[in-house]
């Protein structure tokens, strides 16, 4: 069966929504497009049932932009898709963290979402598009999911809220936030913001969920016309005398751990022993009582000998401890008030050679973040189907395993690293300034050491800490924190700077990033159905005292960007010359620029508006290449000093010697020193760098050519001071 629906969102934008024409033989299958960019969705969930001691849900979102979309050749050697980019898995991470909190509990089918762009306009983005359509999908297919969600993307632009701007709106906006919710809550926010308000931000989600819903409508109505049958599901769950006696063992035990206010690694130790001791002694009791025999009567009998099971409602018990202790006692796992954040300590400067650095701790998470500034030629090339940048500012997050204590394989990055690399970047990247003030690439690198509870804003603030240690002129310091929630019923209690525990057995993280005077970054995940608009504001609230008593800690350390840059980076200039002059700069082939480099040991980049930007490892070198372009383009003059290179040596004429590059002039044998000369060769070979003053310009009658006559006797009695001339033609 075909269907079409279109609808209308504020701003003229249309989205319409087809399903029964394409990938018919996956379990869901959309078409969503808007504008001329199109994307195509697809589910399967496997019919077989899973391993009967699998505990989690399988679920893969991937999210590819084929370049064939917008008319475009991948870029590189080979002409085909690879990898995916950056770009793709942080779309199919927004897509993925709104869908999976919605699947229902304990349904554990492997599932595959694939989330294909197959026509771009390159004006619209299509990651929020791959949310709807990957949303419908699913709702058009028998898997148990009933509870459509989707996706938007607000601007704002002049004050005016925008749902899902185009490229060339965003470049004009002052929020850039994707949303994705169901018609009854949000249920995932991310995105990078010019320092607005709190209650801004609430504007700006009550602005996108007022579309969510309308979409998600739609979404019912496409659902209800396939009208295709659910698959039956019934969740694993431990049976009630089970429950009962796990609880009886564990219930006293957790909750006396639960009031201990321990290190992680200590609480983790003697969690694991409640765990191992509980399913021996219920494995023991059960295995007098259940015999093969049984099992093979009743295959449900098994559950009394899953250790899965048994371990889950461990945990379950574990949870509820916690959620109550906060609830009913307002304490938390380390002893702290709601709102307390953890003890912040800060050391700078403490990696030699690095650019700048900064050792940031907040309770037991450590982010070691270095910086790195480079030139123009280290700016990272991003091809995408919209267009190609050039990028500058780059933040880099590496999780190594030993930083929570386990063993892992360290390969290539993960999408964990890569999106919480990209929530701090977005952050920093606001308070960062613009390539005309600060022509340096810069790269910051966060390496988390140890980790429990938001190593993301802890590269926030680490990455802050150490891009003024280099003396890069950040605008504002930049903090970070991440606030949880508890909710049971009518009853909830909102968690400052939260715990990874906190975090596990909550039901909502969300991080904050900003300066004293706004909000530069945020991301959310909530867990549950229904969250209410006034919790949101008060976790808005209650994050900005955070945010302002951790940049107190943060300007105590340091309070402005250092004035002077790292000792160890580049020294970078920035000159600009006449458009005209560009070439006379390069040369032919490269050899002019070639060989101010290799004089100078600057690299030397040149911009098609005439920006000539130098960077030599000390400033010696900088100014000297400086002063070589200044003398490359400029005309000669009588009466400056220039250095210049003897080109050949006539004996009873005198030398010739470039005093510009392609410029000869002659120093006459009777203009090289004061006392009469016989022998030119006595006293210059070919080679030799010499310091002469040009005191005549000449046409030569016969050939029409220009004649410069230098002097090295002229500057003989001349004080050292006095001989660069003008300043633009010393040496």
């Amino acid at each position: 069966m075909f269907i079409r629906k279109a609808i209308d969102l504020e701003g003229g934008k249309t989205i319409t929504i087809e399903t029964g024409k394409m990938a018919k033989q996956a379990d869901g299958a959309v078409v969503a497009s808007m504008g001329d960019t199109m994307v195509l969705a697809t589910v399967v969930s496997s019919k077989t049932p899973p391993p009967p001691n699998q505990d989690f849900f399988p679920l893969q979102v991937e999210y590819r932009e084929k370049y064939s979309a917008a008319g475009k050749f991948p870029g590189g050697f080979i002409k085909r898709e690879g990898r995916p980019s950056e770009k793709e898995i942080l779309s199919a991470r927004l897509i993925d963290r709104a869908l999976r909190p919605l699947f229902p509990d304990g349904y554990y089918q492997d599932t595959q979402i694939i989330i294909s762009v197959i026509s771009s306009d390159q004006l619209n983005d299509a990651d929020v598009l791959g949310g709807i359509a990957a949303s419908a999908a699913i709702m058009v297919s028998d898997i148990p999911f009933s509870n459509s969600m989707s996706e938007v993307r607000v601007g704002r632009i002049n004050g005016e809220f925008i749902i899902n701007p185009n490229i060339n709106e965003l470049s004009r906006s002052d929020i850039d936030i994707s949303i994705g919710g169901t018609a009854g809550t949000i249920c995932m926010l991310e995105g990078e913001m010019d320092e607005i308000s709190e209650a801004e931000m609430l504007d700006a989600i009550r602005f996108g969920h007022e579309a969510i819903k309308k979409i998600c409508s739609l979404q019912d109505e496409i659902a209800a016309e396939v009208a295709k049958p659910k698959r039956s599901f019934l969740p694993i769950a431990a049976p009630e005398d089970l429950q009962e006696s796990i609880a009886e063992l564990c219930a006293v035990s957790l909750k006396e751990l639960a009031y201990m206010p321990l290190a992680k690694e200590e609480r983790a130790e003697k969690t694991s022993e409640i765990y191992k001791s509980v399913t021996q002694k219920i494995l023991a009791r059960y295995k007098e009582e259940i015999s093969a025999d049984d099992i093979a009567a009743d295959p449900a009998k098994a559950l009394y000998l899953n250790e899965q099971i048994i371990s889950g409602h461990i945990h379950d018990i574990e949870k509820k401890v916690m959620r109550h202790m906060i609830l009913d006692d307002a304490k938390r796992l380390d002893g702290r008030t709601l709102e307390e954040v953890r003890p912040i300590s800060i050391e700078l400067g403490l990696i030699p050679r690095a650019h700048g650095s900064a050792l940031f701790t907040r309770g037991e998470t450590q982010a070691l973040v270095t910086l790195t500034l480079g030139t123009k030629k280290d700016a990272q090339m991003i091809d995408t189907l919209i267009d190609d940048t050039e990028k500058r500012f780059m933040l880099h997050y590496n999780f190594p395993p030993f930083s929570v204590g386990e063993t892992g394989r360290v390969g290539g990055v993960g999408r964990r690293e890569i999106g919480h690399g990209n929530l701090a970047e977005r952050a920093v990247k606001k308070v960062a300034p613009s390539d005309t003030e600060f022509p340096y690439t810069i790269r910051i690198v966060s390496d988390i050491l140890e980790s429990n509870g938001s190593s993301s804003m802890a590269s926030v603030c680490g990455g802050t800490l150490a891009a003024m240690d280099g003396g890069v002129p950040l605008t504002k310091p930049v903090s970070g924190i991440a606030m949880g929630l508890i909710k049971e019923g009518e009853r909830y209690a909102v968690l400052s700077d939260i715990l990874g525990n906190e975090d596990h057995l909550g039901d909502m993280d969300f991080k904050v990033a900003g300066t004293r005077d706004g909000i530069t970054a945020c991301q959310m995940d909530i867990k549950i159905d229904g969250l209410d608009y006034h919790i949101l504001e008060q976790a808005l609230e209650q994050s900005k005292k955070g945010r302002l008593h951790i940049l107190e800690k943060m300007t105590d350390a340091i309070s402005d960007p250092r004035e002077e840059i790292g000792r160890y980076a580049p020294r970078l200039s920035t000159i600009q010359v006449p458009v005209d002059a560009i070439g006379m700069i390069i040369g032919k082939g490269g050899e002019t620029i070639r060989s101010i480099t290799e004089e100078t040991g600057a690299e030397i980049n040149v911009e098609d508006d005439g920006t000539v930007t130098i960077a030599a490892p000390s400033g010696e070198g900088a100014s000297a290449a400086i002063e070589t372009i200044k003398t490359l383009i400029s005309k000669p003059e009588v009466g400056l000093v220039y250095s210049g290179k003897v080109r050949d040596i006539r004996e009873e004429l005198g030398a010739f010697v470039e005093f510009l590059p392609k410029t000869d002039g002659l120093v006459h044998i009777s203009e090289i020193a004061k006392e009469r000369v016989s022998k030119v060769s006595d006293y210059l070979k070919p080679g030799d760098r010499i310091k002469v003053k040009l005191i005549d310009i000449r046409k030569d009658p016969r050939t029409g050519k220009t004649r410069y006559a230098l002097s090295m006797k002229a500057l003989l009695d001349v004080p050292p001071e006095s001989e660069n001339g003008s300043p633009a033609q010393g040496e």
